[in-house]
């Protein structure tokens, strides 16, 4: 089982690039590294739309915020938008 560093729901920023986002997402890949997809809280009116997930390994990250709970968001139904993602 793998430990992750950072919790799921946190406001978190790229130390690199400064993108900030919400930890919606953790990865663990055959090589050993963790990566987080961070959702950014915009929404780009020009092109009508919120802004991509991107991902980042764990050590990039700092967490800047509590961010959401998955409570705050649960349905009773849940379901991703990403379909192409576990």
């Amino acid at each position: 089982m793998t430990n992750f560093k950072h919790e799921l729901g946190k406001l978190a920023k790229d130390q690199i690039t400064l993108f900030e986002g919400i930890i919606v997402g953790r990865a663990e890949h055959l090589f050993g590294c963790q990566t987080y997809g961070l959702a950014p809280q915009s929404y780009d009116k020009e092109k009508g739309k919120r802004g991509d997930t991107e991902w980042f390994d764990e050590g990039r990250l700092i967490i800047i915020g509590e961010g959401i709970k998955a409570e705050e968001v649960k349905t009773e139904v849940n379901g991703c938008d990403y379909r192409d993602h576990p």
